[in-house]
C-alpha cells in the first residue's frame, strides 16, 4: 500500500532547447519578493486550444510544504464556458533559464504523470520546484542580475482516436446451429452447408462433410464452424472473433453413446474455419443399431458456448 501512495518523484534534466510553449521572464525578482506577493500569475496564454496562466510563489507555497523553495503551477484559465463535466487530461514540464551556460533545467514528475483537471482541480504543479538558496547561488546561472526565466511545455490528452471494447458472452442467446441432411444415403455432395446463423454481433455457418475430408475421406464424417466475415474477408485488418463451441451428434437411442467434441478458435479471415476432419468414424455413423442416422437423416448440431464480442465507439 505504501508504494501506491508514494509522491511521484521529481526528475531534473538539462536541455539546450528552450520550452515550446510559454517563457515567462522576471527581473528584479527580489523587488517582486519584496512587495510581499505570494503568488504571481502570468497572463493567459494558447496550447492546444486552451488558455492557461503560470503562477509563481517567489518564496513558496508554503500550504503544500514549498517553503524554502520556489513553487511553479499551471493553472487551466477561460473555464467560465465549460460544461459542468469538463474534463483535461494533461503531461506537462517546467524550465528555469541557467544564463550562463544558456541552458534549460526542465524539471517534472516521474513516469509521465497525467494531470486531470476539471472543475474542482484546475491548478496543478510542484511545490518544491528549486530550493531558493539553490536558485540564488550566482554560479548556477538561474538568477543573474536579479533576472530569471521560468517555462512550461504542455502536452494535452486528446481522445481522437476509436475506443475499442472486447467482451467475451458465455451462452449467448440463439447459439445453436442445427443442421440436418435427409436422405443421407442418397446424398452425393461432398458439403454441405447449414443456414447462416448470428451468434453475438457475428455471423456462422456449419460445414458437414457427411463421408469425410482429405485423409479421413471415406472413413469420417468431418465437421467444421465457419465464420461467414472471415470467409468474405469483411473481418477488420488484424480483425479476429473468438469462439469456443461443441459439436454434436445424437443417438437418438441412447444418449449415452451421443458424440460430442469442443473446440476454440480465434477467427480470422486468412483463418475462418475450425473444426475435426475424423469427428466419428462412417462405421459407426452409419450402423443401423445406432441411432445416429434415423430414417436416413443426418442431424449435427454446433452450439457456440463462448463468443468475442467487439464494440468500436467514435
Amino acid at each position: 500500500m505504501e508504494e501506491f501512495l508514494r509522491k511521484p518523484e521529481i526528475i531534473r534534466v538539462t536541455r539546450d532547447v528552450p520550452p515550446a510553449h510559454y517563457i515567462f521572464s522576471i527581473e528584479s525578482f527580489s523587488l517582486l519578493v519584496d512587495t510581499g506577493v505570494t503568488k504571481y500569475e502570468s497572463h493567459a496564454f494558447d496550447v492546444e486550444n486552451y488558455k492557461w496562466r503560470l503562477s509563481l510563489y517567489p518564496n513558496g507555497n508554503k500550504k503544500s510544504n514549498g517553503e524554502g523553495f520556489i513553487s511553479l503551477y499551471l493553472q487551466i484559465d477561460g473555464i467560465e464556458n465549460f460544461p459542468s463535466t469538463w474534463e483535461v487530461n494533461v503531461n506537462f514540464r517546467f524550465f528555469i533559464h541557467d544564463q550562463i551556460r544558456d541552458k534549460y533545467l526542465t524539471i517534472e514528475e516521474s513516469d509521465g504523470v497525467i494531470k486531470r483537471y476539471y472543475k474542482m482541480k484546475t491548478e496543478w504543479g510542484i511545490a518544491q520546484l528549486v530550493g531558493l538558496d539553490h536558485f540564488k547561488e550566482a554560479s548556477n546561472g538561474y538568477l543573474v542580475e536579479d533576472c530569471c526565466t521560468f517555462g512550461v511545455e504542455i502536452f494535452v490528452i486528446k481522445q481522437t482516436g476509436r475506443l475499442e471494447r472486447v467482451s467475451m458472452l458465455k451462452h449467448p442467446p440463439n447459439n445453436t446451429i442445427t443442421f440436418q441432411l435427409h436422405n443421407y444415403s442418397r446424398s452425393f455432395s461432398e458439403y454441405y452447408t447449414s443456414n447462416v446463423q448470428t451468434i453475438g454481433d457475428s455471423k456462422w455457418e456449419l460445414i458437414v462433410y457427411p463421408r469425410g475430408r482429405g485423409i479421413w475421406k471415406n472413413a469420417s464424417l468431418s465437421v467444421y464452424l465457419r465464420s461467414i466475415e472471415g470467409y468474405n474477408n469483411k473481418l477488420p485488418s488484424q480483425g479476429k472473433v473468438y469462439a469456443k463451441y461443441n459439436f454434436r451428434v445424437k443417438d437418438r437411442y441412447n444418449y449415452a453413446n451421443t458424440r460430442e467434441y469442443t473446440g476454440s478458435h480465434w477467427f480470422t479471415n486468412l483463418a475462418c474455419q475450425s473444426g475435426f476432419k475424423y469427428f466419428m468414424g462412417l462405421f459407426t455413423l452409419q450402423d443401423r443399431s445406432k441411432g445416429y442416422l434415423v430414417n436416413d437423416c443426418l442431424t449435427v448440431e454446433a452450439e457456440i458456448i463462448v463468443v468475442s464480442k467487439v464494440e468500436l465507439f467514435l
